[in-house]
């Protein structure tokens, strides 16, 4: 069974444990207290997290999300390393691994790149290639804001659509920074854009790109 999940838990909460509350994110408007009470609601609060994705929810999410914030930090780290609870759908290995791969590793890096001075992780062949397969899974829903065409090409060579249309703008990197890049981090993605010079200036200022 794979871990990555697991493996990308505990860097994230070893990190957001080292940075302290009140570092900066990539997530607009959150420091690193924010994002860990975010990351605790939506594996322990299903009845609030689905405010992420259901606007009707969201006044109800943006009320857990602050009573959980006012929580000590050490406790909001603590319920992150330990995961969720038995009755969360989160608990079983397979959503974990499924659902959080990608959700971690993107926050993990919300909070690295946020400081001065950061370098891209060097990541082993097998995780980049098990992002590869969520990006593939995923690519269309994440391009589905794109005011251009968009492709997306590993330096290998191996590509996924992820929304048709003319012009077209390839986007390559590896699945890590691909991904960043499409879940709207555009201006910390280490990725090489190629197309039309307009279609690139406009994709890359779409903030509503992402899931």
């Amino acid at each position: 069974m794979s871990t990555h999940a697991k493996r990308e838990r505990l860097l994230l909460a070893d990190l957001l444990e080292a940075e302290g509350p009140d570092a900066p994110t990539l997530c607009d408007g959150w420091s690193t207290r924010d994002l860990a009470a975010h990351v605790v609601v939506r594996e322990r609060r299903a009845d609030a997290a689905g405010g992420i994705l259901v606007k009707q929810l969201a006044s109800r999410l943006e009320r857990v999300m602050t009573e959980f914030a006012a929580k000590p930090y050490e406790e909001l780290i603590q319920l992150i390393r330990t995961g969720p609870p038995r009755f969360s759908p989160f608990s079983l290995k397979q959503i974990d691994e499924a659902a959080n791969t990608v959700e971690f590793y993107i926050h993990t890096e919300d909070v690295r790149r946020a400081r001065p001075g950061w370098t891209p992780r060097v990541l082993d062949p097998v995780f980049q290639d098990a992002l590869w397969s969520r990006l593939e899974r995923t690519a269309r829903l994440a391009g589905r804001s794109a005011p251009t065409g968009l492709v997306l090409r590993r330096p290998d060579g191996r590509t996924v659509v992820a929304r048709k249309g003319t012009p077209v703008v390839t986007v390559t990197g590896e699945p890590s920074e691909l991904l960043l890049f499409v879940y709207g981090r555009q201006d910390v993605a280490d990725v090489a854009l190629d197309g039309d010079k307009d279609a690139i200036a406009r994709l890359h200022e779409t903030k509503q790109l992402g899931i």
